[in-house]
């Protein structure tokens, strides 16, 4: 099992809309992808949250070929859309993790 972990910090201005249009239309928009089983919301504690709250939104994917497949055929898309939506009110980085145990 593959983790797909998007780590995201949006400024205090949008956080609010920001947070219910990524439960309401991005999340749902890659699980329909069909690469990911499920996925899971995290929000860090005990950091910097001057410039807003930052999240881990992880997405689980059975096999390696599902997740590159959803980083060849959907990420680029989506990720625009994002960016369009939000513009730079908001920081990201993007990590793939293993399940050992």
């Amino acid at each position: 099992m593959l983790i797909y972990n998007v780590t995201i910090q949006p400024t205090w201005s949008i956080h609010d809309a920001w947070l219910l249009w990524m439960r309401e239309i991005h999340i749902p928009e890659i699980m329909k992808t069909g690469m990911f089983t499920h996925h899971r919301i995290l929000r860090l504690v005990e950091v910097d949250e001057t410039e807003g709250p930052t999240y881990a939104f992880q997405y689980f994917a059975s096999a390696r070929d599902k997740y590159e497949f959803y980083l060849a055929n959907h990420a680029k898309a989506l990720r625009e859309k994002t960016y369009e939506k939000w513009g730079d009110q908001f920081i990201a980085f993007r990590s793939l993790m293993e399940v050992v145990e």
